[in-house]
């Protein structure tokens, strides 16, 4: 076991480097997590963990991987570099896995996140899209970093069981045409159609922003768009709300 005490640590200045600023953690090729939790779920997955960060007299979990890094550090300092208010006394890192568009897809319902830039939100649909049996979510720019720590904080786990690809609007729709699926949009146009009326086990299926709904290149790119019925005093539901429903529709018949 490797001890720290140093703030000035370079370990240390990576890992606040990796927490803050998303294009360090590209070109690093890490990401950070945190919390008892989230490392056995990276275990159990076959994440790449490189590195943990633990305060000391923190008990290591049993069997980890023979070349990982293990480091103990003071709780002051576990705090300074910790991406939470309230560490949860180990943090470690991971290797980021493949990100850009697959070659093929295997299974046929996907979400696909058109500009989602609240961290909570993108992490909160990857937990609901593992929960509820979707094949993998696509990001479109525009939406925040699924490596974030607070967008893997929200994914309990989720991030190392269903995959995320990032990529451009008209590489994912010649993906999606290759495979014969269908691309629809939560949106209100003349040709919008009941989420209930379509059968949505092969789709890909998008959630706009926050703020603005689904940009006007990705309703154009759309075969058609669909409604979420509500009471008429009800104007929306908010980006995760909507991709919840989306899924539940998307994923019926998975748990009969």
């Amino acid at each position: 076991m490797e001890k720290i005490t140093s703030r000035t640590n370079p370990l240390m200045t990576h890992i606040r480097k990796l927490s803050n600023d998303r294009k360090y953690r590209r070109t690093s090729g890490q990401m950070v997590c945190e919390g008892p939790k989230m490392l056995a779920e990276a275990l159990k997955w076959g994440a790449r963990v490189e590195v943990l960060v633990c305060a000391e007299g923190y008990q290591l979990p049993p069997d980890l991987p023979g070349d990982l890094r293990l480091v103990e550090v003071p709780a002051d300092l576990l705090k300074s570099v910790a991406p939470t208010e309230t560490p949860q006394k180990v943090l470690f890192l991971c290797a980021l896995p493949p990100r850009g568009l697959p070659e093929a897809l295997s299974g046929g319902r996907y979400l696909v996140l058109d500009g989602l830039q609240d961290p909570g939100n993108v992490g909160t649909l990857w937990r609901t899209a593992d929960a509820f049996g979707a094949d993998g979510l696509f990001l479109l720019p525009g939406c925040a970093d699924p490596w974030n720590p607070k967008t893997l904080r929200a994914t309990m786990g989720a991030c190392f069981r269903l995959p995320v690809w990032e990529g451009e609007l008209t590489a994912l729709t010649g993906l999606l045409d290759r495979h014969g699926l269908p691309l629809y949009a939560t949106a209100l146009r003349e040709d919008t159609v009941d989420i209930r009326a379509l059968d949505l086990t092969r789709s890909a299926v998008v959630i706009g922003s926050e703020g603005r709904g689904v940009s006007r290149e990705v309703l154009e790119a759309s075969a058609k768009t669909v409604k979420i019925p509500m009471t008429d005093r009800c104007e929306s539901l908010n980006a995760a709300s909507a991709g919840t429903v989306v899924l539940w529709q998307m994923c019926q018949g998975t748990f009969q």
